[in-house]
């Protein structure tokens, strides 16, 4: 089985234990911290992957780091996914929680993507603006693409919308092309 479908099988048994616990925002915001270490720490994803490392070992280590800072259903899933030679994908099992979090609570992920930074004010216009048209809360991501020259591209799940200069050239250019006669 595919490392993916085996963590997403975790995070919904997580989301769904925390729901029935009443402490899924809880939880939630832990999970995102422990994202936040692993991603800061090449060393910890290391130690988790290697499976020479034995399994009390990374259960001390994580307790170590983690148990009086999370919630304790999470301390027990780590230890739960540890016990099963799981530590590996704790990871990508935190990462996919987070996207079912969002899931479970309506939440969709958009980036937009310009030739130069969005002030934080237009990035919450322009979250306003997705949020409403597709009627959902939107978590906007600025990515900058000096390639753009200038407008910008709005991504939201499977849509896009191409608003930038380079996009409106390269139509123009098709159009151009597809004209030419011979």
């Amino acid at each position: 089985m595919s490392e993916f479908k085996v963590a997403s099988r975790y995070a919904k048994s997580l989301i769904d234990l925390a729901q029935e616990q009443g402490s899924l925002e809880t939880v939630k915001g832990d999970m995102a911290q422990f994202i936040a270490v692993l991603r800061a720490s090449k060393e910890l994803q290391a130690v988790l992957k290697n499976p020479i490392i034995k399994q009390d070992k990374k259960s001390k280590i994580l307790d170590a780091l983690f148990e009086a800072k999370i919630h304790p259903s999470i301390t027990a899933f780590f230890h739960i996914m540890v016990r099963k030679g799981r530590a590996g994908i704790l990871y990508a099992t935190a990462q996919e929680f987070i996207r079912e979090y969002n899931e479970v609570k309506g939440i969709v992920k958009a980036t937009v993507a310009s030739a130069v930074a969005f002030s934080p004010e237009h990035l919450d216009i322009l979250e306003k603006i997705i949020a409403s048209e597709i009627n959902a809360k939107i978590i906007l991501k600025n990515k900058v693409d000096a390639t753009l020259i200038g407008g910008f591209i709005i991504t939201v799940g499977d849509k896009q919308i191409d608003a930038s200069i380079a996009g409106k050239l390269h139509k123009l250019e098709r159009h151009f092309k597809s004209q030419v006669v011979n």
